[in-house]
């Protein structure tokens, strides 16, 4: 296929945290917030005056440094995020609005509120208490954390206008962009689809890390050039998959998925659309506030509910994805020594299995990519036994077809 509108341009903003579009943004006065969690609702951080950046550590090597502080037996992903802290890549920062939700994420930030790493002095660290279950309770108590630890400093240390005016502006623009993304990914569930899964993460990924206002129109612009694109006559890919599990912000990881000839129509992970993209609605009446909390609670797919009812709901959610998007099978892929995607991985891989007859690649994979040979091997075998079950399915149909006509 032609090469995407912008994808290019795309592609070369994902290369730094702090890329072009973020120093408009700095230059033009606007606040740079990190977050790494999709409990911190991105759009309370996008409100006017300030701007949300989803935090990456692009190009990272060895965090040598960070695991002295961290130890090696956590988290790649925290690792290099505090690395590239040291080494000054976030420096850009005005703020980090942090979650209590994973652990070696809660350690990276604690270490930025500690250590004196963010050298800009306006810079500041919150923490936000994230609910465990999702009920009313829970949704309160969520409302007065995000007020507390996220719309007040915002408003005490910036002036940025926290009102209920202010709330519903940015939901609707933050369900605009969630509009686009999900436009853009519906040519995913074609039969043939029209985007690589690599194309989407980079347009999804951009629209966690740049500001929103600076790629509005470039969405568009995307969405509108898929409707005039056409397949390849001779698709690359051998089969359709799902990518689920934890953190994954790694373009170049998909597109190792795709070179074994699977094509990624569906990223159900923790940078992914699905959950992800959904828009908020706001009830007659309801405070905006209150609309946010249930909205980031109720969509929520990650493992850190460990209710029964819940963990069963994330296994029917995972095979009726690949049901809606036609995949012949599903990657779950977990960062090694995540605390909460361990125990999902390893459940997953036999339910979906058992329970829906989905075919499961189950892998553990660092955040730098160094096993490469291992992983294509691992892809390459597991489209391979997705053809030799295709193919088997074919001929006992045709066998029973002709047990039929005789």
């Amino acid at each position: 296929m032609r090469d995407l509108k912008h994808i290019i341009e795309f592609e070369q903003l994902l290369e730094e945290a702090n890329n072009d579009l973020v120093r408009q943004a700095k230059a033009e006065g606007k606040r740079a917030l990190g977050y790494t969690c999709y409990f911190m609702p991105e759009v309370l951080l996008d409100l006017p005056g300030c701007f949300s950046v989803r935090l990456r550590a692009p190009r990272s090597s060895s965090p040598d440094m960070a695991t002295y502080y961290m130890s090696n037996r956590t988290c790649m992903y925290g690792r290099c995020l505090l690395e590239r802290a040291i080494e000054g890549g976030f420096n850009f920062l005005d703020a980090e609005m942090a979650t209590e939700t994973c652990t070696v994420t809660c350690r990276f930030q604690e270490h930025l509120q500690m250590m004196d790493i963010i050298q800009n002095p306006d810079f500041f660290c919150e923490f936000t208490d994230v609910p465990f279950k999702k009920n009313e309770n829970s949704v309160e108590h969520y409302v007065g954390q995000l007020k507390a630890h996220v719309l007040e400093p915002l408003h005490e240390r910036f002036g940025i206008d926290i009102s209920d005016a202010a709330l519903l502006k940015a939901i609707e623009e933050h369900n605009e962009v969630c509009r686009l993304i999900n436009e853009i990914g519906s040519y995913r569930k074609l039969d043939i689809p029209t985007i690589t899964g690599r194309e989407f993460q980079i347009i999804q990924l951009v629209s966690l890390t740049c500001p929103k206002y600076l790629i509005i129109d470039k969405l568009r612009e995307i969405a509108e050039d898929l409707k005039h694109r056409r397949p390849d006559k001779k698709p690359a890919w051998r089969c359709k998959v799902v990518l689920a599990g934890s953190e994954d912000d790694d373009p170049d990881f998909t597109k190792l998925i795709e070179e074994c000839g699977a094509l990624v129509v569906a990223d159900r992970h923790c940078y992914g659309s699905l959950p992800g993209r959904e828009e908020i609605k706001v009830a007659e009446g309801e405070d905006p506030l209150h609309a946010i909390a249930r909205h980031y609670l109720n969509t929520s797919e990650c493992p850190r509910f460990m209710e029964q009812h819940t963990m069963r709901a994330r296994k029917q959610s995972l095979a009726d994805t690949v049901k809606e998007y036609k995949a012949d099978g599903i990657i779950i892929e977990q960062m090694k020594f995540c605390e909460y995607w361990s125990y999902e991985r390893t459940i997953d891989t036999i339910i979906l299995q058992r329970d829906y007859g989905i075919p499961v690649c189950s892998i553990e994979k660092e955040y730098v990519n160094n096993a490469v040979g291992q992983l294509r091997t691992r892809f390459q075998a597991f489209v391979e036994s997705i053809e030799i079950k295709r193919i088997a399915q074919t001929q006992a149909a045709g066998t029973d077809k002709a047990e039929e006509q005789a």
